[in-house]
């Protein structure tokens, strides 16, 4: 009876480390894929945070019209014009 216990808790270890394993490779897969799909985006030009301008990181070296724009009305707003 003892033998067949510590097999079947070497075998529900065994599956816990595999389970644990694969979870951590699919988040490390799923993070890199976020990663490449954003620098995808910013190499092609395309908004990051769906015209979301102020709360944006890359807002002060942003080229895209919207953002330009949003500068455009920050200045004046900040400076009275």
């Amino acid at each position: 009876m003892s033998g067949f216990l510590s097999r079947l808790h070497a075998r529900r270890q065994f599956i816990t480390r595999v389970l644990r394993g694969a979870s951590l490779a699919l988040l490390g897969i799923g993070g890199g894929a976020v990663v490449l799909k954003r620098r995808r985006l910013l190499r092609e030009g395309k908004c990051l945070h769906s015209g979301v301008c102020r709360d944006c990181e890359v807002f002060a070296d942003c080229g895209l019209p919207r953002a330009l724009s949003t500068r455009e009305a920050l200045t004046r707003v900040r400076h009275g014009g």
